[in-house]
């Protein structure tokens, strides 16, 4: 027998076995449920070939030719990725709306005897709850901003809290980009559905009777947009700022970003793209100072002359203008663990506080 579910809660979710999306692989890369397998009942071509056969052509040949398609593709899951599951494996699957190609799936799942369930609503189902959760309604969970310049080691000090049980949101890791000229990570980022989709993923995870720690960002990280309900409940949260020297933080940098340095290449071509009131002058010496490999140098100059002015403009910025409360700051004051440890001290110290209020 076939269930049907719209429930799609962290809880329900992991109870299956496994999440299958039977979408094509370029609408499974664009956007999916986190934690869905691929396993396309058409494929990119084929779901264009008999798309197009119906609008065109005789729509009887394309749900024949399209049958054919689904029923040799399936066969093929049978046979390859779902060959070891045993009669208890118990699945969710779905499609863009719930309709035929799910419905194919699940109905020879069902007949192979497995106690399948299909999404009501597919796809859609999910992005209705994710644009509900960000756009449509107030944030349910209270934010701390960790904030503080560029190199400080704010995502450093998440990593160490998070071990610690502390509550985290690394959005820079949800979007993939570390939000600075030289942020980009292999792979590119998510597009904005993807980004939107792993934010409500690990928000719906969080106990909103807890507060959540999350790093002071933009509005943008990289070309992604922090959607409206995250970004105001961002805007009026209160702050742990840090502090730490620029030579350290100048240090730290070239650390964190040390394949991108290696890189002269992309070094220089990033240097390229900087902001014209830089001056044509400070931009070539940065570029000479690359070049030569002078990379820690390099650092403290963007981060004196280019990442500190901006980080000043951002603060005022924020929260519509309204000064923000800051319940602690935090120094680093070097790039030793036991540094990092005793800032994770004095933040969840801090944190405490907020829970006592």
């Amino acid at each position: 027998m076939i269930r049907r579910t719209v429930d799609l809660s962290p809880g329900a979710r992991d109870a299956f076995d496994a999440i299958i999306d039977v979408r094509s692989p370029a609408e499974f890369a664009f956007d999916h449920i986190p934690g869905a397998v691929n396993l396309p009942v058409l494929d990119d071509a084929q779901r264009a070939a008999v798309g197009t056969e119906y609008v065109q052509g005789s729509k009887f040949l394309a749900r024949r030719g399209g049958a054919a398609l689904v029923a040799r593709n399936i066969a093929a899951h049978l046979e390859g990725a779902l060959a070891d599951r045993d009669g208890s494996f118990q699945p969710l699957v779905y499609c863009w709306r719930g309709g035929q190609r799910s419905g194919a799936m699940v109905t020879v799942m069902d007949q192979v005897g497995w106690p399948v369930t299909l999404l009501d609503g597919g796809y859609q189902t999910w992005r209705r709850q994710v644009k509900a959760a960000l756009y449509d309604a107030p944030l349910a969970h209270s934010l701390v901003l960790l904030d503080g310049p560029t190199g400080v080691g704010k995502t450093a000090l998440l990593g160490v809290l998070a071990v610690r049980g502390v509550q985290t949101l690394d959005l820079e890791a949800l979007a993939a980009h570390r939000g600075s000229l030289f942020g980009a990570m292999p792979g590119g980022q998510p597009s904005q559905k993807a980004f939107e989709s792993r934010l409500h993923d690990a928000l719906s995870r969080l106990d909103p009777a807890r507060p959540v720690l999350v790093e002071a960002e933009s509005s943008k990280i990289g070309a992604r947009v922090v959607p409206p309900s995250l970004w105001a409940a961002m805007s009026a949260a209160p702050t742990i700022r840090l502090e730490s020297p620029v030579a350290v933080r100048a240090a730290r940098t070239v650390r964190d970003y040390a394949d991108f340095a290696a890189d002269r290449l992309a070094l220089d071509t990033a240097l390229t793209r900087l902001p014209r009131h830089i001056g044509k002058q400070m931009v070539a010496e940065w570029r000479a100072l690359a070049a030569a490999g002078e990379v820690e140098t390099l650092a403290a100059e963007l981060i004196v002359h280019h990442y500190d002015p901006a980080y000043r403009r951002q603060g005022q910025g924020r929260g519509g203008g309204r000064a923000r409360p800051e319940r602690a700051v935090v120094g680093i004051g070097s790039l030793d663990d036991a540094a990092l440890e005793a800032a994770a001290d004095q933040t969840v110290e801090a944190l405490a506080g907020l829970n006592a209020r």
